[in-house]
């Protein structure tokens, strides 16, 4: 079975995709499977999560809507488009389109119907195989660069959390955390999350 060349994506390497994509190319992509842009180049979002993912997903959002009730900050959850700017360009020639796990913006005038155009507070992304390199290292470089305030790391394997704060500029390693913890987000700092309940997948 033959397939449209056009949705068949490549991720870039060091000889592809030399092209700097922007939110306006974003909006007539029209791959069959969902895909971010990090920096202009196209990135495939991974296969249909699996259970303990959205297990993950379920109760570590549940957490913090339930804490959010009545502030002013706002919980997302993928797909969910959050548009990262090019500083002094438009949103249509921004060159970051991301879809976090979760995400928490307290500035809602930087939400609209399309999603999310600035940097979230905070965001939580869930480690699968597919998607390590690019959380670890891609993400983590643009969040530290757009300035999200937080930044979690969820490794369901082996139950543990990794938690950045920006200081300065850049993103410091706050602790590892694991399964029989308690876990305290910066930019919510009356929250407080049993990991336990976490990492929960009844």
């Amino acid at each position: 079975m033959e397939h449209d060349s056009k949705n068949v994506i490549k991720e870039p390497t060091a000889s592809y995709n030399t092209k700097i994509y922007t939110y306006a190319d974003y909006l007539k992509f029209e791959y069959e499977e969902m895909v971010e842009l990090i920096r202009g180049k196209i990135f495939r979002m991974s296969a249909a999560p699996k259970s303990f993912h959205q297990d993950i997903s379920r109760n570590l959002g549940t957490e913090i809507a339930n804490f959010l009730k009545g502030k002013n900050c706002k919980i997302y959850y993928a797909p969910f488009d959050v548009v990262l700017p090019v500083k002094n360009e438009s949103k249509d020639k921004s060159t970051t389109v991301v879809q976090p796990d979760i995400c928490v913006i307290c500035d809602r005038s930087k939400i609209d119907e399309a999603g999310c155009f600035g940097a979230p507070d905070f965001i939580v992304e869930i480690i699968s195989p597919s998607t390590a390199k690019k959380d670890i290292n891609d993400k983590l470089s643009i969040y530290e660069e757009t300035r999200v305030k937080e930044y979690w790391i969820v490794f369901p394997k082996d139950e543990t959390i990794n938690m950045f704060s920006l200081k300065d500029g850049k993103y410091r390693l706050q602790k590892m955390y694991t399964k029989t913890e308690q876990i305290f987000p910066v930019t919510l700092p009356d929250l407080t999350i049993d990991l336990e309940s976490i990492f929960n997948y009844d």
